[in-house]
């Protein structure tokens, strides 16, 4: 069935504002997705502060176009919704998509996105989407400068020892 102009309209605004707020984007590609399994993944990527909509990739390609990002937009196959998210942690909307593909054994794949105002790949998104989060990236960074530290106590402790 035909979508009318009017709401045509409508989702190219909507799929805009999205665009428009949107720290970073992943293009997701979902293909024999069970009604349960799509419920759920919404529901996870609700709770993560994930957002996810699915429009006419027509209506998408205007909206992105649009925007203005900088590089070559990537082919859109198959039917594609966008993940954005507005936070702080940028990598969180494909790296949720990431996580569920392995989940559902492909049923959902990242197929591109948008990352710091730029068209990426696939490649480049399924990278992006296997760096951790941002809190283990923190804590891995304390542990870098705790190193040094530790094994001067532990050295210094060896010393004391040697001394008694």
């Amino acid at each position: 069935m035909a979508i009318t102009k009017d709401k045509k309209r409508d989702i190219l605004a909507k799929v805009g504002e999205a665009l428009a707020e949107a720290t970073s984007v992943a293009f997701v590609s979902f293909s024999k997705l069970t009604v349960m399994d799509a419920s759920a993944m919404r529901r996870a990527l609700k709770q993560e502060g994930v957002r996810y909509f699915v429009a006419k990739k027509t209506l998408m390609r205007r909206a992105l176009i649009e925007r203005g990002y900088t590089g070559e937009m990537p082919s859109l196959p198959g039917e594609v919704a966008l993940a954005w998210t507005t936070g702080e942690d940028t990598t969180v909307p494909s790296r949720s998509i990431y996580t569920f593909g392995k989940k559902l054994k492909g049923a959902v794949t990242l197929v591109g996105g948008v990352f710091e105002g730029a068209f990426r790949d696939a490649e480049q998104i399924t990278a992006i989407a296997t760096i951790p989060p941002l809190l283990v990236l923190r804590g891995m960074f304390v542990n870098v400068i705790n190193s040094p530290i530790q094994g001067l106590v532990i050295a210094l402790d060896k010393i004391r020892e040697a001394k008694v």
